[in-house]
C-alpha cells in the first residue's frame, strides 16, 4: 500500500497547501504515515537522511497538538530528531527550516473550519512542489501495529512532543526588526484583531517593536475560521464597530496560520488581499511579480512593474512563477496570491539592511511594508490604495460543493471550440452579464467581457467549496456582479 492509495482510502489528500482533511479522517495513523512518506521521500532524494533535525509546529486548533505528535512520532521512527516550535506562524516555521537547512511540518487547516485540519509540508529549501507531492504519493505507508489501536490512535504511553524551543519565532520577529527602520511604524495606532490567529503573538511584538501603539482586540479561546479570500459578514461588522470612533490608523490581523494577512484602513474597509499585495510588491521595490489569475489586473495596469507572470492558483504555482523570472534576470522577484499571501523569491536591499528571501506565504511583510510605505508618504492607507488604478475585485463560495460536480458544471466551458465556448458562457450568465469576449482556462474558466468586466469561477484546491471571482471598474459593481453569480451558482448545486 502506497501514499497513493491512502489518499482514495482515508479521504486526506493534497490540496493547494499540503495534505488536509477531516479531522476524523486525520486519525494519528494517516497522519503518521504522510509524516513519514515525506521524510521517505527527502531520503529518496538525498534530501534528508536519519539522524538529521526535522522541525515541527502547529495552529491553535484541537486537534493539532495530536496531530502534531503523531508527525513526532513519525520523525523519530524514521531516524530523525524532532524539533518543536511550538505554535507559531507557518511562515515563521518555514523561514526558520530554510535557515537551519531543515525540512519542516506545520499542523494547519488555515482558514477553514475547526472540523478539518491539514499539513504542510516543507523541504529545507522552499514548499514542497507538485512534483514532490507525486513523490510523496509513491512512498510506501508505514503503520507499525504496535504503535496505534483499531480506530488509529497512537497507544497510551507514546512519547510526547519534545521540549518547545522560542528559537524560530525569535528569528521570525527579528527578519522584520533588522530590516526595516525602528520607527517605521511610530505613532500608527493599530488594532489587532487577534481572534485564533496563530500570529496574534509575533504581530503584535513585531508592530509594537517598529513603534506602532497596537490595541489588541477580538481575542478567542476557540478557533474561528477567519478566511482572507472571502471575508466573514461579522468581521467586516466587527471592522466598522471597532473603527467608528476613530481611534485607528488601520486593522491588522491574519487567517489561523497566519500565512494570508488582513488589513483595514482607519474606516474599517478590509484591503482585498490581491491589492495588499501590489501595494507591498511596491513597497518593497520588486521588478517582477508572479501572482495567479484570479488577481485583479491593477497589478499590469500600474505600470510598476518590468514582468507580471500569471499562473494557476495555489502558491506551488506562484513559486514557479517566481523561479521562471529569476531565471529571465529579473530581480528583485515577488509573488502574491489573492488571500493577501505574500512570498518573496529574491533578497531586498535597502538602506544598507537585507530582507532575505521567503519563497512562501507571508501575512506579517504584508501589514508592515504597507503600513510603513503609507507613514513614510504621509499617507492614510485608503488615500495610499486609492493611488492605484481603479479597477476593483470581488469573491464569494458556495461551501459544501463536490468538487467533481464543479468540474462537471464548469467542464462544459471547456470543449476546446473557443467560440462555442464563449456563447455556452454567455448564455448561461444571461441575462446578468455582458457577453463573454475571451475565456482563460488557466485554472477554472476565467471570463472576460466585452465590457471589461471579469467574471472568474473555480473550484477550492482546500475543500469541497465553488469559488466566484469578479472584476469590474467599482466596488459596488464588482460586489452586485458577485451577488448575482452567487444566486445563480447555488441552482447548480
Amino acid at each position: 500500500m502506497k501514499i497513493d492509495d491512502l489518499m482514495r482510502s482515508s479521504g486526506v489528500k493534497f490540496g493547494t497547501s499540503g495534505a488536509r482533511g477531516l479531522v476524523t479522517d486525520m486519525t494519528d495513523a494517516v497522519c503518521y504515515s504522510y509524516a513519514r512518506g515525506f521524510l521517505s521521500y527527502l531520503h529518496e532524494q538525498d534530501a534528508w537522511a536519519p539522524g538529521a533535525q526535522v522541525a515541527l509546529a502547529g495552529d491553535y486548533r484541537d486537534s493539532t497538538g495530536r496531530i502534531l505528535a503523531a508527525c513526532a512520532q513519525a520523525v523519530r521512527d524514521s531516524g530523525g530528531e524532532p524539533i518543536y516550535c511550538g505554535r507559531i506562524p507557518a511562515p515563521a516555521l518555514a523561514a526558520y527550516g530554510f535557515a537551519e537547512g531543515m525540512p519542516s511540518l506545520m499542523v494547519t487547516g488555515s482558514h477553514i473550519p475547526e472540523d478539518r485540519n491539514g499539513i504542510k509540508f516543507n523541504l529545507a529549501q522552499g514548499e514542497i512542489l507538485k512534483e514532490d507531492e507525486v513523490g510523496m504519493a509513491r512512498q510506501p505507508v508505514i503503520q507499525p501495529p504496535e504503535l496505534f489501536d483499531a480506530q488509529g490512535a497512537l497507544r497510551a504511553g507514546s512519547p510526547a512532543l519534545p521540549a518547545e524551543t522560542s528559537a524560530a519565532r525569535e528569528a521570525y520577529r527579528r527578519r522584520f526588526m533588522d530590516f526595516f527602520a525602528p520607527n517605521a511604524l511610530a505613532g500608527l495606532r493599530i488594532g489587532l484583531y487577534e481572534h485564533s490567529t496563530v500570529a496574534r503573538e509575533p504581530l503584535y511584538e513585531i508592530l509594537s517593536g517598529l513603534g506602532a501603539i497596537v490595541t489588541r482586540l477580538g481575542f478567542s479561546e476557540t478557533f474561528v475560521p477567519v478566511d482572507t479570500e472571502a471575508i466573514r459578514p461579522e468581521d467586516w461588522a466587527l471592522a466598522r464597530d471597532w473603527c467608528a470612533d476613530g481611534l485607528f490608523d488601520a486593522l491588522v490581523s491574519a487567517d489561523g496560520d497566519g500565512d494570508r494577512p488582513l488589513l483595514a484602513d482607519a474606516s474599517g474597509r478590509w484591503l482585498r488581499g490581491d491589492v495588499a499585495g501590489i501595494l507591498c510588491a511596491r513597497a518593497l521595490g520588486a521588478e517582477a511579480v508572479a501572482t495567479p489569475v484570479s488577481c485583479n489586473t491593477a497589478v499590469e495596469r500600474s505600470g510598476d512593474f518590468a514582468a507580471v507572470r500569471r499562473t494557476r492558483i495555489g502558491s506551488p504555482y506562484v513559486i514557479a512563477g517566481m523561479q521562471e523570472l529569476l531565471t529571465e534576470g529579473y530581480a528583485p522577484v515577488v509573488g502574491y496570491e489573492a488571500n493577501g499571501g505574500f512570498l518573496i523569491a529574491s533578497a531586498i536591499e535597502r538602506d544598507g539592511r537585507q530582507l532575505p528571501a521567503l519563497p512562501t506565504r507571508d501575512a506579517a511583510i504584508v501589514a508592515v511594508a504597507v503600513l510603513a510605505a503609507a507613514r513614510a508618504h504621509g499617507l492614510s492607507l485608503a488615500e495610499l490604495s486609492a493611488g492605484l488604478p481603479a479597477r476593483f475585485t470581488d469573491s464569494d463560495r458556495i461551501k459544501n460543493f463536490p468538487v467533481d460536480l464543479s468540474r462537471e458544471r464548469l467542464g462544459a466551458f471547456d470543449t476546446g471550440d473557443a467560440a462555442a465556448d464563449c456563447q455556452a458562457f454567455s448564455a448561461a450568465f444571461d441575462p446578468l452579464f455582458a457577453p463573454v469576449a475571451t475565456l482563460d482556462h488557466t485554472d477554472g474558466v476565467r471570463a472576460t467581457l466585452t465590457n471589461g468586466e471579469i467574471l472568474h469561477l473555480r473550484p477550492s484546491g482546500n475543500a469541497p467549496e465553488l469559488r466566484a471571482y469578479t472584476e469590474a471598474d467599482s466596488p459596488e459593481r464588482a460586489r452586485e456582479m458577485n451577488q448575482q453569480c452567487m444566486q445563480l451558482l447555488r441552482t447548480w448545486c
